[in-house]
C-alpha cells in the first residue's frame, strides 16, 4: 500500500490518509478481501501518530470499506463503485467541486480537472 502525506494540502492528515485508501480501492489496488497493514507501520511509514491512522481507519469503517478486527487488522470489505449510499457520494462530490469553484478554478478548468482524475483512475484500474 502506497500513500503520502502532504503537509503543504489543506486537508487534515487523516482525511489524506482516508483519501489516499480509498483511491487504491477505487483504481483496483487493494480489492475486496486485501489486509491494510498495522496502524503503527503506516504511522511509522508515513511519520505521524498512530492515533491518526487509527482515525483514519475507523473513519474508512464508518464508511462501509474497511472491516476491523481487533488484533486481526482492518480488511476492505467494500468497492467505492456501485455503493447505495448514492446520496452522500453526491454530497462529497459536491464538495469537492466546491472546493474548486471557490479556489477559482473555471467551470472548463473543473472539467478537466475531473476529466484527467477520473481517466488516471480509469487507467489504473485496468492494470
Amino acid at each position: 500500500m502506497y500513500i503520502t502525506i502532504d503537509e503543504q494540502d489543506g486537508r487534515p492528515m487523516y482525511r489524506q490518509v482516508v483519501d489516499g485508501i480509498k483511491e487504491l480501492i477505487a483504481r483496483g489496488e487493494l480489492g475486496q478481501g486485501s489486509g491494510l497493514p498495522p496502524v503503527r507501520q503506516v504511522a511509522a511509514d508515513l511519520g505521524v501518530n498512530l492515533n491518526t491512522i487509527a482515525f483514519a481507519y475507523r473513519e474508512l469503517q464508518k464508511e462501509g470499506l474497511i472491516k476491523i478486527r481487533h488484533g486481526a487488522g482492518a480488511v476492505v470489505v467494500s468497492h467505492v463503485t456501485g455503493q447505495s449510499v448514492e446520496d452522500r457520494q453526491h454530497a462529497k462530490v459536491r464538495a469537492a467541486l466546491t472546493d474548486l469553484v471557490l479556489a477559482g478554478l473555471s467551470k472548463a478548468e473543473i472539467l478537466a480537472v475531473v476529466h484527467n482524475v477520473l481517466n488516471s483512475l480509469s487507467n489504473d484500474h485496468r492494470r
